[in-house]
């Protein structure tokens, strides 16, 4: 990959500090996740900490994007929210029938119950039931996915490559930034096609009656992006993103340098050669006002590829992006994650996206979903807050950190090795030389320990990698090898705890001090990812002390051959497993 700014060598001796504590933030009210069943996660159903109360919004997130605002900002920021969310619900009152085959919500502005501790009443949009819903697991609303030729309201990463720059984008192209990357190109097409100066971009999906007044609402209703430049760390400035950089073991920079070479390519091969249709800047009505808008250009890209990684769904084996659905917010606890399902139609059934109430709702209950159990650097980076549930370790929260390890450029074995990992793992998904790993503070992922036998093979072990073992070798790295691999993988695991922590160690700490609420997101993050590297670190310590306990190959070798016991003459019991035995042979001589 091409990095543009050489972020990486960046030095954090002067990075600030960040004591861990609750903040509040804003939810920002349309932000989406993978999709799980977060009910099958009781540990966060069932954990209602009273002390988090005070500091958690309804609708999923800390209260702290509109804070800045006040008096007349603040009430001009509100009459603004309720100007857009008229605007959408117009569109759905007008062709949301013809669309949506159930939506039983309207849009909103949440506000935040009263409260000493809330600086501002007003979070941004979510959706409210408009009718009450009697049980958990009703659907509340669906969305059909049209992904054949793009003619709904739904974006698929397919439609970018197959559909409207099939001419701009060479046959197989795969950016770095993936299928986030695509949307994000998606949602600047349909941006610059609602440029009031007259319309932009490629005019393609060519979509159903009523469908372009929907799109038309949501995308005007997005956070702008001097919204996002508080929302998103992909849109912070470069201090508080290398703070960032130092919290996680899930760095920032992989993310932005990735942004930067797509768009380097894009650019050159594509936008620059065409600014007729792919303008840098465009102009667009939000509410009662119109704004001039980055979009195909550095700033722009970045802004849609944060968009996306708020907003979009994994559903039905693709991620996408799903208008209105993607008003609902955030909720630890009694919410499901979008679905996906068959939607019933008049010539029968299509496949769509389904939102479903976790609990039941009266008429203007907010509606909320679950983003998933992920860590606290994933929801900060895909969504821009840090839920509860990635503090409450102690009662099994969501707390993560990510240990990254390869197969080293100079083991001589290389080749063998990654012919093993391209082959052997093929049918479930083939492995690339360098792996990336969870750990949450317990006894570490069997799958870390198998890639690192492999890859720290070698010495007497070598003879494994012989083409007689090469359909065995990699179910063999299952368990434990010898104990030097094994003293080579745990030591692996070692070093990269010591490592990472030692990284965090170097942010100065100012305990104490006003901290700015993105500086006390990274704390938070860094709080709950040095408790997953501690943790760990303590487990595999002590692991590595009692490896002469474990049983390695050749020990379970000789016991399949029944061979692992000491033989004496005087056992009457001694089976030699065939006909032949010693001295047994009636030879005439």
């Amino acid at each position: 990959m091409v990095t543009v700014n050489n972020r990486r060598s960046w030095s954090s001796a002067a990075l600030l500090s960040c004591s861990i504590q609750l903040i509040s933030i804003v939810s920002t009210s349309c932000f989406s996740w993978s999709p799980l069943n977060h009910r099958q996660h009781t540990q966060f159903a069932t954990l209602k900490p009273s002390s988090l109360q005070p500091y958690y919004s309804n609708s999923g997130g800390y209260e702290w994007n509109l804070n800045v605002a006040s008096g007349d900002t603040a009430t001009t920021t509100r009459e603004k929210l309720e100007t857009l969310a008229t605007i959408a619900n117009d569109a759905l009152t007008e062709h949301g029938s013809d669309i949506f085959k159930s939506f039983k919500a309207r849009v909103a502005v949440i506000s935040q119950s009263a409260d000493e501790d809330t600086q501002q009443d007003a979070l941004r949009l979510g959706l409210v039931a408009t009718e009450n819903i009697r049980k958990e697991d009703e659907l509340v609303a669906s969305l059909p996915f049209y992904d054949t030729d793009g003619s709904g309201l739904a974006l698929a990463p397919h439609l970018a490559t197959k559909l409207v720059y099939k001419d701009k984008l060479p046959e197989g192209y795969d950016g770095w930034t993936g299928d986030a990357g695509l949307l994000a190109m998606l949602l600047l097409n349909e941006m610059a096609r609602l440029n009031v100066d007259g319309s932009k971009g490629i005019d393609l999906p060519t979509r159903k009656d009523g469908i372009p007044s929907l799109m038309s609402a949501w995308v005007t209703s997005l956070p702008s992006p001097e919204e996002m430049s508080n929302l998103h760390p992909l849109m912070w400035d470069e201090d508080d993103q290398e703070v960032l950089q130092s919290s996680s073991t899930k760095k920032i920079y992989r993310f932005l340098d990735d942004i930067e070479d797509d768009l380097s390519w894009l650019d050159e091969n594509a936008w620059s050669l065409d600014r007729e249709t792919f303008p840098e800047t465009i102009k667009l009505q939000i509410g009662d006002s119109i704004e001039e808008r980055q979009c195909f250009s550095t700033e722009g890209f970045r802004y849609a590829v944060s968009l996306v990684r708020s907003r979009s769904f994994f559903v039905d084996g693709s991620l996408r992006l799903l208008p209105y659905l993607d008003y609902a917010n955030h909720d630890d606890f009694d919410s499901f994650e979008l679905v996906g399902g068959g939607i019933g139609m008049l010539w029968g059934s299509a496949k769509g996206a389904l939102l479903k109430s976790g609990k039941s709702l009266r008429e203007g209950d907010e509606v909320c979903i679950s983003y998933g159990p992920k860590g606290g650097a994933d929801y900060l980076l895909d969504h821009g807050f840090v839920p509860p549930m990635c503090k409450a370790s102690s009662t099994g929260g969501a707390v993560t950190s990510e240990l990254t390890f390869e197969v080293d450029d100079t083991d001589r074995f290389r080749d063998d090795k990654l012919d093993i990992l391209e082959y052997e793992t093929y049918d479930l998904a083939p492995m690339e030389p360098s792996q990336v790993f969870d750990v949450t503070g317990g006894r570490p992922d069997p799958a870390m320990y198998q890639f690192l036998r492999l890859a720290k093979l070698g010495g007497k072990d070598a003879f494994l990698l012989e083409s007689i073992f090469r359909k065995e070798v990699w179910g063999f790295m299952s368990e434990p090898v010898s104990e030097d691999n094994e003293r080579a993988a745990v030591t692996a695991v070692i070093d990269a705890c010591e490592n990472a922590l030692k990284e965090m160690d170097e942010i100065i700490d100012e305990e104490g001090s006003a901290l700015s609420p993105k500086l006390q997101l990274c704390a938070l993050v860094r709080g709950s990812e040095r408790q997953a590297l501690e943790r760990t670190l303590e487990y595999v310590t002590q692991e590595a002390e009692a490896l002469d306990l474990k049983e390695y190959y050749q020990e379970r070798r000789l016991k399949n051959l029944g061979l692992d016991s000491d033989w004496s003459p005087e056992d009457d019991d001694v089976s030699f497993g065939g006909t032949r035995v010693p001295g047994g042979a009636d030879y005439d001589w």
